[in-house]
């Protein structure tokens, strides 16, 4: 039995949880299907399932074998199909992650338009606000805000968000509206971390004073959060004053909950980023997608 075949039958076995659904779905025999897992597992020297008698799972090891196979059975139908022009024919599975609120507020709201023109895809999205692993994890592409490490990966540059500082009214009408940056000693931050127990900036700032890079001032705060949700919550709730991209608070500031500080002394801008593995030939349905999140993004980034 040719190895695509018994990677498909596995990864139907792997789906189903059940050797005998995975042969009524196939149309081949139990022995048929339970025979090719047994080769696959041979080849690979490796256990892929659990058996019992009242259930089939995956191993560790076939965990990773199921998540990085059903891509590569994607991506060989994909080469299949390489010269079809329609592009709705595209199919198999985008596993993508992204920062919650442009998930949240740009990309699924615009989805069901994406996934109607190419109803052979399934996404996977992930919202975290820890940085994922693009190659261990198996992500088809990531998109980053703010300043990019060094890494081997492959960046699209998007564009800039416009980026403020910005406090409730409930705040500033205890602590008074900071006019200076002197007056911030007066005033706190919500400070935000990725990882609790690292050191906060503090208030980062461009000065037209002094042009260049961007400069950071040490400030108090009652409260450190690591999700970028917590974050807003913490500011809308009076805690302190926050940084965060604008298009993400613009609802808020136009019906006047929270206010806008400090403009004269404006965050740099954050850098908006697709990154994808560095490989050769970047399948179609990757291409598209990203393509997609450019045009979508567009409105909300400067310089795009």
């Amino acid at each position: 039995m040719r190895l695509l075949e018994s990677m498909e039958i596995f990864a139907r076995v792997a789906e189903l949880g059940s050797f005998t659904a995975a042969a009524d779905s196939l149309g081949l025999s139990r022995a048929s299907v339970s025979g090719a897992v047994q080769q696959l597992e041979a080849l690979l020297g490796t256990r892929l399932l659990h058996r019992t008698t009242r259930s089939v799972r995956l191993t560790q090891d076939g965990r990773v074998f199921y998540e990085r196979g059903r891509d590569l059975l994607a991506d060989m139908d994909e080469l299949q199909n390489l010269f079809r022009e329609d592009d709705a024919q595209l199919h198999g599975r985008l596993r993508v992650d992204m920062p919650l609120p442009v998930a949240r507020d740009v990309v699924i709201p615009r989805l069901p338009e994406f996934l109607r023109l190419h109803p052979g895809l399934e996404v996977e999205l992930s919202s975290t606000d820890r940085f994922v692993d693009l190659v261990r994890e198996g992500f088809d592409c990531v998109l980053r805000v703010g300043t990019l490490e060094d890494s081997s990966l492959i960046a699209r540059p998007l564009g800039e968000y416009r980026t403020v500082s910005c406090a409730s009214t409930e705040y500033l009408a205890e602590y008074g509206t900071p006019r200076t940056l002197e007056d911030l000693a007066g005033h706190r931050l919500v400070h935000y971390v990725l990882n609790l127990g690292a050191r906060p900036p503090g208030f980062e700032y461009l000065d037209p004073r002094h042009p260049g890079a961007e400069q950071s001032l040490p400030m108090a705060g009652a409260v450190t959060v690591n999700n970028t949700e917590a974050y807003l919550e913490a500011c809308i709730a009076g805690l302190g004053i926050i940084q965060v991209p604008e298009p993400g608070v613009r609802h808020l500031l136009e019906s006047g909950e929270l206010e806008e500080v400090l403009p004269q002394f404006p965050p740099a801008p954050m850098p908006v980023s697709l990154l994808y593995a560095n490989r050769r030939h970047l399948p179609k349905r990757v291409q598209v997608f990203m393509a997609w999140m450019a045009e979508i993004m567009k409105p909300r980034l400067q310089g795009s």
